[in-house]
């Protein structure tokens, strides 16, 4: 769609929600600024200014609307962004984990200036790197205080705040409203439930909205076939695992609500303090910053026979890179066998109540520290468990950050030069663990049929399907 007044009028009137969270609407009348998809009555054209993201939409004095909740809206895909960079930099400043960064310390890990930094966030966003922290904390901050029972002083903390007296007073001065005015409107509406979703003092609930359609039954099969036994578990339309941050260890457990367009997610009280994180990463394992009619267009019939498919991505970058590299010449329910010989050697048991989940996930110093002679007596060849212990050390040193905000041709470049990794492996490891969209594994034997197949060619080389990949850049990931 051209962006202008007109047009963006009539997806506002449409309520079409292939613009959610790409389209926000101020209202001068109201002050306020909503979804496209809200279901209040619509605002006179003269009334309607338009944003593209809702720091914009908050920078020009408006607060969000309590009734479609922009916190909840969609995201944009880093990859459908004009600038690669400064979507990495909000992803970077929308996660939990990095709320104390300075700008300083990010662009140093960007390896650009603080100057840089701030001009690709402004000429991207509109709005300075601060602005856009404060919003995604303070809709965060307001997403909490309407799903939660958390109390005010954590819900500060969890949203990213050092100080409950200065998330009270940004929380006023830009919605102008104090948080505890919330916290009365969602008991005015009874303790029974949350967004249709029963509410207790030990599981937090949300859900993640996404851009229909989704491939849910092609997501659960895909992460049924290689779960990490122990850790994760796929039963009763949903995705179970445990994690790990920092100190901080708990449970999810992730289901569809198809005729809402999104996830209900579960969240145990354990991850209080860095549930923020969490859901930014939910939202990278289940991929639900897609643009499936953006994806559609690009590849063609290639979308045509899954739509709505998507790339699975990792809750944690390191743990699936070991089951990468136990994948490895083997099938994949062998793989699976020996990955939870692995977590019940190595990981630490951990109580859930949930069937199936009884461990938390080796930590790359267990496995660093690990003999050769301990891993392979698991069932693994000494040659691979030289591999683990290498990927292991170089993690947990930090030479290798499997981050999804890393740069995947840097880290591609490390992992190939492990002993024991070589291309496929990781180009895998970027595709799950980075949630890098234009990985490819060319030597797969599965992609290497599938093309051989469409370009009626038997005897299809690796080196000509990296060639013929090259016109699904950069969703390579799609055909695999």
């Amino acid at each position: 769609m051209e962006w202008n007044h007109d047009n963006c009028y009539k997806a506002l009137t449409a309520h079409d929600r292939r613009f959610d969270g790409r389209l926000f609407v101020g209202v001068s009348s109201t002050g306020i600024y909503c979804r496209p998809v809200c279901t209040a009555k619509t605002p006179k054209i003269e009334n309607c200014t338009f944003y593209k993201n809702a720091a914009a939409a908050e920078r020009a004095g408006y607060r969000p609307c309590l009734r479609c909740r922009p916190e909840l809206a969609p995201g944009t895909s880093p990859v459908d962004s004009s600038s690669r960079l400064a979507a990495t930099v909000a992803s970077m400043i929308e996660d939990g984990n990095r709320s104390e960064d300075s700008l300083e310390e990010i662009a140093n890990r960007l390896h650009i200036s603080d100057r840089h930094l701030r001009r690709i966030i402004h000429d991207e966003f509109g709005v300075t790197p601060v602005e856009l922290s404060q919003t995604y904390r303070l809709l965060f901050a307001k997403r909490l205080l309407t799903d939660t029972y958390l109390p005010i002083s954590e819900i500060a903390f969890a949203s990213g705040f050092k100080s409950l007296r200065r998330f009270n007073a940004l929380f006023q001065e830009r919605y102008r409203l104090n948080p505890s005015a919330i916290r009365k409107q969602k008991r005015s509406r009874g303790n029974s439930d949350i967004d249709g979703m029963n509410v207790s003092a030990e599981v937090m609930r949300f859900e993640l909205a996404y851009r229909p359609p989704y491939d849910w039954d092609g997501m659960l099969r895909f992460l049924a076939g290689r779960v990490m036994n122990g850790v994760e578990v796929v039963q009763d339309g949903a995705y179970k695992r445990t994690v790990r941050y920092g100190e901080h260890k708990g449970w999810i457990s992730v289901r569809q609500v198809p005729d809402r367009n999104a996830l209900a997610v579960e969240i145990s009280s354990g991850l209080t303090r860095v549930v923020r994180q969490v859901i930014s990463d939910i939202k990278r394992q289940f991929d639900l910053n897609a643009d499936p009619e953006t994806i559609s267009s690009h590849l063609g019939d290639l979308a045509s026979k899954n739509p709505g498919l998507r790339l699975p991505g990792a809750m944690d970058g390191y743990d699936m890179a070991i089951r990468a590299i136990l994948g490895q010449q083997i099938t994949v329910k062998a793989a699976t066998t020996i990955s939870g010989r692995v977590v019940g050697r190595f990981g630490e048991p951990f109580e859930t109540g949930i069937m199936g989940l009884t461990h938390i996930a080796p930590e790359p110093h267990r496995l660093a520290e690990a003999t050769i002679d301990e891993i392979a007596s698991l069932g693994i060849v000494s040659k691979r468990a030289q591999t683990i212990i290498g990927i292991s050390r170089a993690v947990a040193d930090g030479t290798i950050n499997l981050s999804p905000l890393g740069d995947p041709a840097e880290v591609i470049l490390k992992l190939k030069s492990l002993p024991g990794i070589g291309e496929w492996t990781a180009q895998y490891i970027a595709m799950r663990a980075m949630s890098w969209p234009d990985a490819f594994p060319g030597s797969d034997l599965g992609i290497l049929k599938a093309l051989a197949s469409l370009k009626a060619n038997p005897n299809l080389k690796e080196r000509e399907a990296v060639q013929i990949s090259e016109q699904w850049r950069p969703r390579r990931v799609a055909i695999c």
